[in-house]
């Protein structure tokens, strides 16, 4: 049975480094950062990386992150894998997906997809 969480979270981490810049071209670096969710679904941290891409006429970001805590109830952890891609006279794209095979304790057999937008994570889920 498909289960839907929408889990709030704060980002304690966003330590970014920029790549060599290339003329003409957006700005492009990656990211160490952190999370804490904050429930009432999902309590936990997580820490991960995130490679970044900005320019003039777009954005776009892809990252991984290891969430670590409880989830309904299940103890566990699991990585989330999630992007956003945006730009003039373009769709907004984002999703998010669990890595296959990344769950621990309870979470182990965790598949799900869903969303990360502006401090929430937006996951239907099935354990």
């Amino acid at each position: 049975m498909t289960k839907h969480i929408e889990a709030p979270f704060t980002m304690d981490k966003w330590d970014g480094v920029s790549d060599e810049p290339v003329e003409g071209g957006p700005d492009a670096g990656h990211v160490l950062l952190a999370k804490t969710y904050t429930g009432p679904d999902l309590v936990g941290s997580a820490t991960g990386h995130a490679l970044t891409t900005r320019g003039e006429r777009g954005a776009s970001y892809v990252a991984q992150e290891r969430i670590v805590g409880t989830m309904n109830g299940l103890e566990g952890s699991f990585v989330l894998e999630h992007r956003a891609s945006m730009g003039d006279s373009f769709p907004t794209l984002m999703d998010a997906v669990v890595v296959h095979g990344s769950g621990t304790g309870a979470l182990v057999d965790l598949a799900g997809q869903g969303l990360v937008e502006h401090g929430m994570l937006i996951l239907d889920y099935e354990v």
